[in-house]
């Protein structure tokens, strides 16, 4: 015989009163930071007769207010502050602005789930439980995801001359937008930046057509027009629309990342000899010293070019530009050699989007992805070796001047 699954009326009873009960204690703490809000800019308690005070209550206005607990029903403090020319203005709460309907829990809330790829309509179905259909609207959904919109508009036209990063790191990765009235596979182009205390952080997002170079280097323009200056260090794969990026910054040494590389060895060399290839590389980019590297390049390249030129030429088409990360500390070896820390950004924009076949507009795309790293969805670590970069930026520094 199967178990009743109708749920115990007084469960039911106890949950309500239990909800009820936190409600209310949730209005009250709200009522008491209202209240002690205002008497700090009247400087007097109610009722207090003070030299110093700066105005007076005004009664009060009943606002209803959509909070992480629900609807609540407040009674908020209104007064008048005497201004030194003797005039008077209202008092403007900045706990609960004048015309805010909820509190920021619940537009982080909406955020929240807007990130993590669900649309308007999943969004006001699984909060209108705790919410209520009312205060919850899809236009209010929209509003909310408006601000992120903006906040995207504003970081992408922010002035970068008082940023400093003396690594970045460049790569694309595609999305699947609506452009010309068609879905297609569109690059996303990236820049992350290292400051100098390690730490990682996205400077540019830009959507475009491909990865020719002019795009490329309309980014890196870009960047310099709103005022960054050029890095000590630039990693990138060898693809050729990076490789005109490059040109807009002269001055910034170049890592060609030896993973993207590994794969284009790959790509000329046989199957069957994928094994001892890997050896080979293995040996130039994980040697203890740039000496023994360019030892191990110079054997390399004396033993591919009669087993199977082509790997050989696609590894001389990298140049010295393979070995700059040995020019720096060892601790940093690692974090420099590729483009992994955005290969895992890219990877973690893929796994928070893959639940949507398409983005309507380029902005919807461009927007979401940087929603993801401002609200901390993503999140970044140091670079290994961190702590050298302040002694490198000096070294550097030095040899300039």
């Amino acid at each position: 015989m199967s178990k009743s699954t109708t749920p115990d009326p007084s469960v039911v009873q106890f949950r309500r009163d239990f909800q009820a009960l936190v409600r209310s204690r949730v209005r009250d703490a709200i009522q008491i930071v209202l209240e002690e809000e205002l008497t700090e800019a009247l400087g007097c308690e109610s009722y207090e007769r003070s030299y110093g005070r700066r105005g007076h209550r005004n009664g009060t206005v009943t606002r209803s207010i959509t909070t992480g607990h629900g609807l609540q029903e407040l009674e908020v403090p209104r007064g008048r502050l005497v201004n030194e020319d003797g005039s008077s203005t209202e008092f403007q709460s900045s706990v609960l602005p004048r015309y805010a309907r909820r509190t920021a829990e619940v537009d982080e809330a909406v955020l929240g789930a807007y990130l993590a790829g669900t649309n308007s309509r999943r969004i006001r179905k699984a909060l209108t439980p705790l919410l209520g259909e009312a205060n919850l609207s899809k236009s209010a959904v929209s509003r909310i995801v408006a601000r992120l919109k903006a906040l995207f508009a504003a970081w992408n036209e922010r002035d970068l001359s008082s940023e400093s990063y003396p690594i970045v790191y460049l790569d694309g990765f595609h999305l699947k937008v609506r452009l010309a009235r068609r879905v297609v596979k569109a690059p996303v182009l990236a820049a992350l930046g290292v400051t100098e205390d390690g730490r990682k952080q996205l400077v540019a997002l830009r959507l475009c057509v491909s990865e020719a170079g002019i795009h490329w280097r309309e980014l890196v323009e870009d960047l310099k027009r709103r005022g960054l200056q050029a890095p000590l260090l630039l990693i990138a794969d060898g693809h050729k629309g990076l490789a005109k990026a490059r040109e807009s910054w002269k001055t910034s040494r170049v890592q060609r990342c030896v993973e993207h590389k590994r794969t284009n060895l790959k790509q000329h060399c046989p199957r069957h000899a994928h094994a001892e290839l890997k050896r080979d590389y293995d040996a130039i980019i994980y040697a203890d010293c740039r000496k023994d590297a360019e030892t191990a390049l110079k054997a390399f390249d004396n033993k591919w070019n009669t087993l199977c030129p082509a790997v050989a030429r696609s590894l001389q088409e990298a140049g010295d530009d393979l070995l700059t990360f040995f020019d720096f500390p060892k601790a940093m070896w690692k974090s420099l050699r590729t483009t992994n820390p955005l290969e895992n950004l890219n990877r973690e924009f893929r796994r928070r989007t893959k639940t949507q076949a398409s983005f309507a507009t380029e902005q919807a795309a461009l927007t979401l992805l940087y929603g993801l790293v401002a609200f901390g969805q993503i999140r970044f670590r140091r670079i290994d070796g961190y702590r050298e970069l302040p002694g490198l930026l000096r070294g550097n520094q030095s040899q300039v001047a």
